[in-house]
C-alpha cells in the first residue's frame, strides 16, 4: 500500500516543476490528486493519471480570494476531501529595492503569500472538520536568510514561514499540521532563466556540489504529507544540499 493511498492532495501551482514533481510523487504513493495552475498543461494530467488514481485540474488563480474558494468547493465536490494541501504556486520579479516598483512587489507578494493564505483559509474549515490534514508551504533558504535582490521574494517566502508556524499552533488542537520546505539551488525552468555564471556560482556555494531537482523535494513534501511525520508540526525542513545550514 502506498504511503497517500485513500488521501486527497490539492497542489497549487503543478502543472511544471516542483509542483509537478510533487504531483507525480503523490500519485506513485496512491493519493488522488487535484491541482491548479493559471494555464493547465494536458501532458500532466494524462502523466498523473497513468498512476491509476483520480485527478482533476483546475485553471485558477491563487491570488484570487474569491476563485480560490470556487476551486475548494469544486475540489469538495469532486472528490469529497482534501487531506493534504501543498502551497506551491510562486513566481519571481527580482531587482534590487533601489529599482524596485510597487508592481513587482505586489506581485510577489500576492502570488507567493497571499495565494497561501487564500487556500489555506477555504481548507481549514474542511480539515477541522475531518480532525486532521497537512499543509505544506514551498518556502526557500532565501526566506530564511535573505538575498539581495529578491527582497520581494524572500519576505514573501519567509512570510510563508511565519504563516505556516502560526498555523501549527492554531490548528493543531483539530489534528491539523503545518509545516515549510525551504528549498536551496533547484534545477528548474525558474532557475534556468539565471546566466549560466551565476547558476556555477550558486553550485559552488553548495557543499554536496550541485543542484537539487523537483524530485528531491518531492520526497521531503512526501514525508511530510504521509503519517511518516504524524509528529512534526510548525517546522522548516531545508532541501539545500547544506547550502544553508
Amino acid at each position: 500500500m502506498g504511503l497517500l493511498e485513500g488521501k486527497v492532495a490539492l497542489i497549487t501551482g503543478a502543472s511544471r516543476g516542483i509542483g509537478k514533481a510533487i504531483a507525480l510523487k503523490f500519485a506513485a504513493e496512491g493519493a488522488d490528486i487535484a491541482f491548479t495552475d493559471i494555464k493547465i498543461i494536458e501532458d500532466t494530467v494524462k502523466e498523473l493519471e497513468a498512476f491509476g488514481v483520480k485527478v482533476r485540474a483546475y485553471a485558477s488563480n491563487a491570488a484570487d480570494f474569491a476563485q480560490t474558494h470556487e476551486t475548494v468547493e469544486q475540489v469538495m465536490a469532486d472528490f469529497g476531501r482534501i487531506d493534504v494541501l501543498v502551497n506551491n504556486a510562486g513566481i519571481t520579479r527580482d531587482g534590487l529595492m533601489l529599482r524596485m516598483d510597487e508592481a513587482q512587489w505586489d506581485a510577489v507578494i500576492n502570488v507567493n503569500l497571499k495565494s497561501a493564505y487564500n487556500y489555506i483559509h477555504a481548507v481549514t474549515p474542511i480539515m477541522a472538520r475531518q480532525r486532521g490534514g497537512s499543509i505544506i508551504n514551498m518556502s526557500s533558504v532565501v526566506g530564511v536568510s535573505g538575498n539581495a535582490g529578491q527582497c520581494n521574494y524572500s519576505a514573501s517566502k519567509a512570510g510563508l514561514i511565519g504563516l505556516a508556524k502560526s498555523i501549527a499552533k492554531e490548528m493543531g488542537p483539530r489534528g491539523i499540521r503545518a509545516n515549510c520546505i525551504a528549498p536551496g539551488f533547484i534545477i528548474s525552468d525558474m532557475t534556468a532563466a539565471l546566466p549560466e555564471d551565476v547558476r556555477e556560482a550558486w553550485v559552488k556555494t553548495i557543499p554536496l556540489r550541485r543542484g537539487g531537482t523537483p524530485e528531491d523535494v518531492a520526497k521531503v513534501a512526501l514525508f511530510l504529507a504521509s503519517d511518516l511525520s504524524s509528529y512534526v508540526s510548525g517546522q522548516v525542513i531545508h532541501c539545500c544540499g547544506a547550502m544553508n545550514c
